[in-house]
């Protein structure tokens, strides 16, 4: 697709992959540009049923490049200190930093982050944005920022506390210590450990890709939306996506699939026949 990310596609499953290899995919302003482009991409596929998110080479992602750094940054006084990255486009909640990042969470399919190497700063607030995290049990991980003098400003300061806690958000960002696969797991920074984070990533998404597309879609929606909602507008959307579910042709085939003892055979997501 690009210098920086490449997007292959097979059975549904999206394999997206930073390539910048040999600058440990650091974000610079050309991998910032093809992380949201590879979203929109995806976004607009409705033949994508789930997406693995993973960087070639010795690491999933270093974090910011700061070689390029002055260069994004442009006129602190017409944006707080960063550039052009730093604009939020009309309609848009993000900036272009930030939509990195979020662009994995706005897709309406499941994203599975395969984690190696090192996810430090940027690069843990990009796996932040995928739905589901497999790491290595090497992986180093780290909010990496306060470094630098910096807080986090690539969505993870609204994203982390939901996943470790208020109080473990504040530790690791006022610290920036790293955090291994194992501890990652067990205080929620991270779904799974596994040896082969990109194979795991893979099996796991061609198992979500094999279920009905229009549920899953539903499910993501429904998940996401909890944290923002009160109990009773939720509720009301749960009425409203299994109102939208109930009798379409791939729930049917759900149904007959399970009871004839057979892989079912679902339509793609605005197939007309779906």
């Amino acid at each position: 697709m690009s210098e920086r990310v490449s997007i292959s596609i097979d059975n549904g499953v999206a394999d997206v992959r930073l390539t910048r290899a040999d600058k440990m995919n650091a974000l610079d302003g050309a991998m910032f540009d093809a992380l949201v482009d590879a979203g929109r991409t995806l976004a607009a596929d409705t033949s994508v049923r789930a997406v693995v998110l993973s960087g070639e080479g010795r690491a999933f992602c270093a974090g910011l490049d700061f070689s390029g750094f002055q260069a994004m940054a442009g006129d602190a006084g017409e944006s707080g200190g960063t550039g052009s990255i730093g604009r939020v486009p009309e309609g848009q909640i993000t900036h272009h930093a930030q939509q990195a990042c979020w662009t994995w969470h706005e897709l309406p399919v499941p994203v599975i982050a395969a984690v190696h190497g090192v996810a430090f700063g940027g690069g843990l607030q990009l796996a932040l944005g995928a739905d589901i995290r497999i790491v290595a049990p090497d992986v180093r991980m780290a909010v990496l920022e306060i470094r630098w003098g910096l807080s986090p400003d690539m969505t993870a300061t609204q994203v982390l506390p939901r996943l470790v806690g208020l109080d473990m958000a504040k530790e690791l960002t006022w610290t920036g210590r790293e955090v291994g696969g194992e501890e990652a797991v067990r205080i929620g920074l991270a779904t799974h450990m596994s040896d082969d984070p990109h194979a795991s990533a893979l099996a796991m998404a061609a198992e979500i890709a094999s279920k009905s597309p229009h549920a899953v879609r539903g499910a993501k929606h429904l998940i996401d939306m909890s944290t923002q909602v009160d109990w009773a507008t939720g509720f009301a959307e749960e009425r409203k996506v299994i109102g939208s579910l109930i009798g379409q042709p791939n729930q049917v085939e759900a149904v007959h699939a399970w009871f004839e003892k057979r892989p079912a055979v679902y339509t793609d997501f605005g197939s007309s026949d779906s």
